[in-house]
């Protein structure tokens, strides 16, 4: 599942991954709510929506748009906000949520991290051999953000095994260090006690 977090507009959307990078479009809707309601009755319209796409669409991981820079703050708090929403509610579920930036996003779809959103919705409507493309751009985000993480998710899981190894080592070495010191320390405490 697909998130492209917003107070005014929040995109939806739910794709499935098939054999090599062939993605299927399941679903995709785009949630609004006027900018005059109180904040934490758009956070409530935003969650009760999610929560019913993840109980109908019982998806295995969410991939939210992680606000990385943003030139209007306040955006990027409504952003923030209601991507806290959707990580609070899957986690409810205990479904794998991962963030993913911007450049990320457009990176995996169009092969340029600064590509524009008419550019990364063409390369959207082309991956998923839509008839026609989808609107408004939330719409598009939030499949371009779950097909990034469809691509990326076994470099994800790959990194994942590789840090939990290297952890691994270094607990076992760390030992190895720590019984090697006391072995180092018990003859010398001998000797001292020795008449």
């Amino acid at each position: 599942m697909g998130v492209d977090p917003g107070l005014t507009r929040c995109g939806l959307s739910v794709i499935q991954s098939a054999q090599g990078r062939r993605v299927i479009a399941l679903d995709v809707d785009v949630v609004r709510t006027p900018a005059e309601e109180p904040l934490g009755q758009r956070l409530l319209t935003i969650s009760t929506a999610v929560e019913h796409w993840m109980d109908t669409h019982l998806p295995d991981v969410i991939a939210i748009e992680r606000v990385f820079s943003h030139q209007n703050a306040s955006t990027a708090m409504g952003t923030a906000q209601a991507g806290g929403v959707i990580a609070l509610a899957a986690a409810r579920r205990d479904i794998d949520v991962h963030f993913h930036t911007p450049s990320e996003v457009k990176a995996a779809v169009t092969g340029n991290g600064r590509a524009g959103k008419a550019q990364v919705t063409e390369m959207v409507t082309r991956i998923l051999a839509l008839q026609q493309k989808p609107t408004p751009a939330d719409a598009a985000d939030a499949l371009a953000l779950a097909i990034c993480h469809c691509w990326r998710a076994p470099m994800i899981a790959r990194m994942a095994a590789a840090e939990a190894m290297a952890a691994e080592q270094r607990r076992k070495y760390q030992a190895t260090l720590k019984a090697q010191s006391k072995a180092k320390s018990a003859p010398a405490r001998m000797s001292r006690s020795a008449p």
